[in-house]
């Protein structure tokens, strides 16, 4: 059950990381929202 949270929490992080990113016009703010998605998409994927 937990698990199942934390994947939904990380999942809707990693949403709006990525849509910021879109939105984002500044390239320096953009690369920002890219260091942040990498290590989400790892937890997303399962490598801790």
């Amino acid at each position: 059950m937990i698990t199942f949270l934390y994947i939904a929490l990380v999942a809707y992080l990693l949403g709006l990381t990525i849509w910021n990113l879109y939105l984002e016009k500044m390239t320096l703010n953009q690369l920002t929202c890219v260091m942040v998605a990498i290590p989400l998409i790892l937890r997303l994927v399962g490598v801790k």
